[in-house]
């Protein structure tokens, strides 16, 4: 079982989970926009054989320590990164991140190319497909905010998030245990900052000019290995071609059946990250 602990960065409490092996090069796994750092519970054993793996919860999620409203944003969650690092004495790591993560993955191995040993992009990429992106701020911006009883949540996500539809009650609430708290009157709540989630509302309000993220992606020296889930809606087979032409340093695997985004703990992502890492 990992060890939970804390880190203080630019000022503050954050979250994150030890996986042991303190001795090994560094890993550290960045979650997606509504997760936390559990999603990498069933990869990270498979590593922590010869790495040290972190799973750090971004501000705002999970146990971490909630920040001012107005700075849910990507150049914030990277700079936290960066502290982050600078806290546990690590001056160089890999980096695995999930939609979300991967693009807080993406921009710092651009802005601090030195610190970066590899990175392991699930289902992202400098470009999003549209219906997906609309999909996933549906479910986002409005959910509901308390829940009965933990049955009221997973049927929620049964509703909501088409890739774990299927999976058994068992396996959905060990999902998203997580990612919700008792309240004082006996229901569920989120874990995550309400804020978060205002931010996303005037962003789809008040869009800001699009970013063109392929330069940037360009400049990205380390080895990247692209994980994308086959029936992804957010990381469109053209953009992950692209991706692999952009950089030549940069593979990718498809996994069959799979949405977004993949857990990593399939046997097509589990060979593919074997091989990237040396295992």
């Amino acid at each position: 079982m990992p060890e939970s602990k804390f880190v203080i960065a630019n000022g503050l409490r954050l979250h994150y989970l030890d996986f042991g092996n303190t001795s090994g090069p560094p890993i550290i796994c960045i979650h997606g926009l509504t997760a936390n750092a559990h999603s990498f519970d069933a990869v990270a054993p498979r590593l922590a054989g010869r790495y040290h793996v972190m799973s750090v919860e971004v501000r705002g999620r999970g146990e971490s320590q909630w920040g001012p409203p107005t700075e849910y944003t990507l150049p914030a969650y990277v700079s936290d990164l960066r502290a982050m690092l600078e806290a546990l004495s690590i001056p160089r790591a890999s980096l695995i991140g999930t939609s979300m993560g991967g693009m807080i993955a993406m921009t710092f191995a651009v802005t601090y190319s030195a610190k970066v040993e590899r990175i392991v992009l699930n289902d992202i990429g400098p470009e999003i497909d549209p219906t997906g992106l609309q999909r996933i701020m549906d479910y986002v911006i409005d959910p509901p905010d308390e829940f009965k009883n933990m049955a009221e949540v997973v049927a929620y996500y049964r509703e909501t998030y088409p890739p774990i539809a299927k999976e058994s009650d068992a396996v959905i609430i060990e999902w998203v245990r997580w990612s919700v708290k008792p309240t004082p009157h006996g229901t569920l709540t989120w874990k995550m900052d309400p804020a978060v989630r205002e931010a996303i509302r005037q962003a789809q309000a008040t869009p800001a000019p699009p970013v063109d993220l392929w330069a940037a992606y360009a400049m990205i020296a380390a080895p990247v290995l692209v994980v994308r889930g086959a029936e992804s809606d957010i990381l469109s087979p053209t953009t992950a071609r692209r991706m692999c032409e952009v950089s030549r340093d940069t593979r990718m695997v498809e996994v069959p059946g799979v949405g977004h985004a993949p857990s990593l703990s399939e046997p097509v992502a589990v060979k593919a990250l074997a091989e990237f890492f040396g295992l």
